[in-house]
């Protein structure tokens, strides 16, 4: 069945525009090879004024001849107010079709982190009561225009999932220790977060209900910390990161990391923080000159979990992992679904040096898009992990909790990752994430502490979305 359909193009200029181009270039002819009517703006949009421009031609073309859909494609990851832009002036009813596609687990650079895209852009675009659908597909794949068609019949909807596990007295007894943990519970906030990163505010409310306090201090506190850490302070964290590879880095960069650490460190003790959430780019970068990704990774091993892009529940979430399993907590996105079933969970490289496989040295690299160090590089050592995350979707706080095994798989991407086989196939959990319009950043911690999760939901009174 032909259809008009409206198609827009977004990346980011840090990620690989060309690869962007070429997959952009794949769907337009499978659209139009499967009969479509195509209005499209043509051009990569890489900002608001471009989104806004395509949005303006989107519109204009539907009022002379109406859109049946319009189909966003995150050809590079974007933030949230790209998608929203480019959709803004369009009818309310205008289904809109996310697309992304998957990229080759190279080892290397992450090039298009276009499956974290579309679940950043599907957050933001249902809390703007948009009908969203999502396609996460090779669009010059034999099967991109079947999956296509069945995006455009109908609205998505949440795979079945089996229910969470019942807790176990000893599960209670768990949860009532970590609700403890929480309650009272001070959170640093460094920086305010960045545009169209809307997972990662939170919600005076939420954090009522989680029991936590939230103690917020702009990136010039840092900054200033970070240019007053001495000597004495800088000297044993090089002999720590000298060995895993940060002598060959450039060295004025490696210092910026090292002193980011010792500022966050020490506001930390000063605070009274346990947790830490910090706008990690692009001021790091530009300001300071190098990534808070290992300065946070390290503070992680030292107890205090550190998430980036100022996620304040993403720390919360960290911070219940960790006091449920007695280990240290990663909060990654989720970037990749394979055929096989397995899923891949990166981030750029803030993974405490801890959570490295045993056989592997930590090693360290620098950003993969920024250019500047410092990030530790290493695939997490396997086992049994526990999938969890605080977010506010669907109107209210709810536990997204799901469970897995992370494989004893080669390094997917560059930084810090890890292969997992999850519980429920890979397809459908994604299909939950756009469906339900999830958070784009997810706490991982070895173990399976499903049930105390669900004990500790339980008390918090709120409800569980078993991924």
């Amino acid at each position: 069945m032909s259809r008009r359909i409206g198609l827009v193009a977004l990346a980011r200029g840090t990620f690989d525009l060309g690869a962007a181009a070429d997959t952009a270039a794949a769907l337009r002819a499978t659209l139009t090879a499967a009969g479509h009517d195509v209005v499209d703006p043509a051009e990569l949009v890489e900002d608001g004024d471009a989104a806004a421009a395509a949005a303006a031609a989107l519109a204009a073309a539907d009022v002379e001849r109406p859109l049946d859909a319009v189909v966003v494609l995150e050809a590079t990851f974007t933030d949230g107010t790209l998608p929203s832009a480019a959709v803004a002036p369009l009818r309310a009813d205008l289904p809109v079709v996310l697309w992304g596609a998957p990229e080759p687990r190279t080892g290397e650079r992450l090039r298009m982190n276009a499956l974290c895209g579309i679940n950043l852009a599907a957050y933001r675009l249902r809390h703007e009561g948009r009908d969203v659908r999502a396609v996460y597909a090779d669009p010059a794949g034999t099967d991109a225009a079947t999956l296509l068609s069945d995006a455009l019949v109908g609205a998505a909807t949440a795979p079945a999932r089996p229910a969470p596990p019942t807790p176990s007295a000893d599960d209670r007894v768990r949860a009532s220790a970590v609700r403890a943990r929480l309650s009272g519970l001070h959170v640093g906030q460094v920086g305010a977060q960045p545009d169209g990163f809307d997972p990662c505010v939170a919600d005076p409310a939420d954090l009522a209900t989680l029991g936590v306090g939230l103690d917020r201090v702009e990136l010039a506190a840092m900054f200033d910390r970070a240019a007053a850490a001495g000597e004495d302070e800088l000297a044993p964290l090089r002999d720590v990161v000298g060995p895993r590879g940060a002598d060959a880095l450039d060295a004025a960069g490696v210092d910026a990391t090292l002193r980011l650490h010792v500022a966050l460190r020490d506001l930390a003790g000063e605070r009274g923080w346990s947790a830490v959430a910090t706008r990690c780019w692009p001021e790091c970068f530009t300001e300071v000159g190098g990534a808070a990704c290992a300065a946070q990774g390290m503070l992680a091993d030292a107890g205090i979990p550190a998430t980036c892009e100022a996620d304040v529940l993403g720390a919360v979430t960290a911070v219940a992992l960790e006091a449920a399993a007695g280990r240290t907590a990663f909060v990654a996105d989720l970037v990749d679904a394979a055929p096989d079933g397995t899923v891949a969970f990166w981030h750029c490289g803030l993974a405490a040096p801890s959570l490295a496989h045993p056989d592997e040295p930590v090693g360290v690299t620098v950003h993969p898009n920024r250019r500047a160090p410092l990030l530790h590089e290493f695939r997490l050592r396997p086992g049994r992990v526990t999938i969890a995350r605080f977010g506010h979707t669907g109107g209210r706080l709810r536990l997204a909790l799901g469970g897995g095994e992370i494989l004893d798989a080669p390094r997917p991407f560059t930084g810090t990752s890890m292969v997992v086989r999850p519980d429920t196939p890979a397809a459908d959990l994604v299909a939950t994430v756009m469906a339900e319009g999830l958070d784009h950043h997810y706490g991982v911690v070895h173990g399976d502490v499903r049930g105390v999760m669900v004990a500790l939901a339980d008390e918090l009174g709120i409800p569980v979305l078993p991924l």
